[in-house]
């Protein structure tokens, strides 16, 4: 389970209804729980590195973010707990694509953006084994 506020939730959908009709992509930290509760506090929105023909499907978080990330994190006592991004004019679930590039124990949270409208909100995580996302709950904290 992720516990996402309503700040979080429109912080999220308002980079993707920005990049429309690219993808947006973003990092985020909080807590990670005994339970392995994930409590989001913070959101980093990242440019979408990926070249230009191919945004519109597509994000890339480059490597020298991801290492900025984990030293933000780790200076500010936080845990990396995953990413976002949008899928303009898709549903909100894991394109092949999504399951060649994840990580194991990450959540990756998936904004629909139809006509530049964000809508639909997901958030997923890579089984253990990497055959397959599955589903997880947010819950939604105002």
């Amino acid at each position: 389970m992720i516990h996402l506020k309503r700040e979080h939730i429109d912080q999220i959908n308002k980079h993707a209804e920005e990049d429309y009709p690219h993808e947006c992509c973003g990092i985020v930290f909080g807590k990670l729980g005994e339970d392995q509760t994930k409590v989001v506090s913070e959101l980093l929105p990242i440019s979408n590195s990926r070249e230009e023909q191919a945004r519109h499907n597509r994000f890339l978080i480059t490597s020298e973010d991801i290492m900025r990330s984990e030293l933000y994190a780790r200076k500010h006592k936080l845990d990396v707990l995953g990413f976002y991004h949008s899928h303009p004019d898709h549903p909100a679930r894991p394109s092949a694509f999504d399951l060649e590039h994840a990580w194991p124990t990450y959540s990756y949270l998936i904004v629909a953006v139809a006509g530049g409208r964000a809508g639909e909100l997901t958030s997923w995580e890579l089984n253990s084994d990497r055959s397959a996302f599955y589903s997880e709950t947010i819950n939604r904290e105002d």
